[in-house]
């Protein structure tokens, strides 16, 4: 055979690996609004630098008949190219082969994928669409699953590892993904869950619909499990591609620098008056966190899930930040089981890759309540406490209003080792509102003025009593005296620690700020903190409190 005979045979196999199931299942996919796997990784990476890697890799399974039914590269594609320039390694499930099934030898093709990742230091992607284990190969292809998470988790704050959900993702599958920092799902075409509708109903009796068990409403808006959103393949590659931009390629490197136009001194008046002077009035943090950031865009992380606390990533001066915000739009902004989670996990997220912390503080405590309390708010909220603590990225806080009780603690307080507190003129640093700490702090008093009202209307005459012999007038007098004493009471606290200055004088809060000079404060202390350097004492790691 010569080598043009050599070269037609290579073209031949390339093009059976490329035709993967055929034009049939293709034009399937395309009629259920789902690219094909390599019209996926196409989209993804830059143009002409995707380089594919054991793209003519067969199966080693004979039973079933299946030695009968072998294609080249067996329902993964798998390689590496670039996004912005910058190299990522990328395997996508293509549903047209075997449903996407994995095997024993495309399993081997993402460990390969995976190992070199970690080797070179850059991002790794997975585009998942799968059926799930290919149930021919039994327990071989049970053992590839186990090789992938030990990679996943090796790989865990070492490379980033982002997850798009574009099919199918079900049984042993899931656990990949959940292993990874950010799953991206899209809608009405995905779906995540351990076990199917039917198991369900056969085992429970439910009855319930993929979408609703496991769909993107599902997992972006009840149960946490995706980060993001999107409406369709295109929309789910390109938010990967601005992910990406946001963080370095490992742990070693530290994020991308973008250009920035918007002036690094610019104030904005509208923060001037953006918290309400009634401190129970609600407001929404993402206008502070717009006005302050670059070009006001902030990519936020997590948006349909434990919505009283925002996450996501910004810029400032072209330095790309982690934002954490309490919301005072949502709940007031209490610190509940699904907000600590979601907060603790994108903080460690953050530190894990080098980017600086941003903390927007508005927080009147714990949400309260046996839900709560029976869920285990006490470990949650203590996940969230941990992360921050461990960190060792810049940290920077500002206390836009309320700062109570152990929420003031775990929202990167300046005893967590956050390196710059700062606190605008309407901050409030107390171990609770003013108007419960009355309560419990002039208990007596209060009691005593009551005592005394009551006492005051036995003594006036029987026209005071109803016909029934019932006090009226009297019991309403002592009400409007207590009222009155404890709105006293209430304003002399509020003047006396609703204020961010009992915790400047002790030096827990670096200095009060004017509100519209938070943008130009923030950039620059990033600077200052540009060479911090800190660290953990000697262990093998933390037991955060899981």
């Amino acid at each position: 055979m010569d080598l043009e005979q050599k070269l037609a045979e290579l073209k031949r196999r390339d093009s059976l690996a490329e035709a993967g199931g055929g034009k049939e299942r293709r034009e399937k996919q395309h009629q259920a609004g789902k690219m094909s796997a390599r019209e996926r990784i196409e989209f993804l990476l830059d143009e002409g630098t995707f380089e594919e890697t054991d793209k003519l890799v067969t199966h080693r399974c004979t039973d079933f008949g299946m030695e009968e039914q072998k294609v080249y590269g067996d329902g993964f594609v798998t390689g590496y190219g670039r996004i912005e320039g910058r190299l990522v390694f990328v395997f996508a499930q293509d549903f047209t082969v075997f449903g996407g099934s994995l095997s024993e030898t495309n399993a081997a093709k993402i460990v390969k994928l995976m190992d070199m990742a970690m080797k070179v230091g850059a991002p790794l992607i997975g585009l998942n669409d799968s059926g799930g284990a290919r149930i021919q190969e039994g327990v071989v292809s049970l053992g590839g699953y186990a090789d992938i998470f030990l990679r996943n988790t090796l790989a865990s704050g070492v490379i980033p590892q982002i997850s798009a959900i574009m099919g199918p993702c079900a049984g042993g599958a899931v656990y990949s993904p959940a292993i990874t920092d950010f799953i991206c799902m899209v809608e009405k075409t995905s779906y995540m869950f351990i076990t199917g509708p039917d198991v369900i109903k056969a085992v429970t009796h439910e009855e319930v619909t993929k979408e609703k068990l496991g769909g993107s409403d599902t997992h972006n808006e009840i149960s946490g499990v995706a980060h993001f959103r999107a409406a369709d393949d295109a929309e789910c590659l390109s938010l990967i591609r601005e992910l990406l931009s946001f963080m370095p390629s490992n742990n070693l490197d530290d994020p991308p620098r973008k250009p920035c136009t918007d002036p690094a001194d610019r104030s904005d008046e509208r923060l001037q008056t953006v918290v309400p002077a009634d401190p129970s009035k609600p407001y929404d943090i993402k206008d502070v966190i717009h006005a302050v950031i670059d070009d006001g865009y902030f990519f936020e992380v997590h948006e349909h899930y434990a919505k009283n606390i925002v996450v996501g990533f910004a810029r400032l001066n072209g330095r790309s930040v982690g934002i954490v915000a309490n919301q005072p739009a949502v709940l007031a902004g209490v610190l509940d089981i699904n907000a600590s989670v979601k907060g603790g996990r994108f903080v460690r997220f953050c530190d894990a890759f080098n980017i600086p912390l941003i903390t927007f503080e508005d927080v009147p405590g714990f949400l309260p309540g046996t839900q709560q309390e029976w869920g285990g708010i006490i470990k949650h909220g203590a996940k969230l406490l941990f992360a921050y603590a461990e960190a060792t990225v810049p940290k920077i806080t500002v206390i836009t209003r309320k700062a109570y009780g152990g929420a003031y603690c775990v929202m990167a307080s300046k005893h967590l080792r956050t390196d710059v507190n700062y606190a605008w003129p309407t901050a409030e640093v107390a171990v609770m509102g003013p108007e419960g700490a009355v309560d419990i702090v002039y208990k007596r008093e209060l009691d005593k003025v009551r005592k005394e009202a009551e006492a005051r209307s036995k003594n006036t005459s029987s026209e005071a009593r109803g016909p029934s012999g019932q006090k009226n007038a009297g019991a309403s007098d002592a009400d409007k005296l207590v009222a009155a004493e404890r709105a006293k009471l209430v304003e002399q606290f509020k003047d006396k620690f609703a204020n961010p200055y009992v915790a400047a004088e002790r030096g827990y809060v670096d200095a009060v700020i004017e509100p519209r000079e938070t943008r130009k404060k923030l950039i620059d202390a990033l600077e200052m903190l540009q060479t911090k350097r800190d660290k953990l004492p000697p262990k093998k790691h933390g037991n955060i409190p899981l």
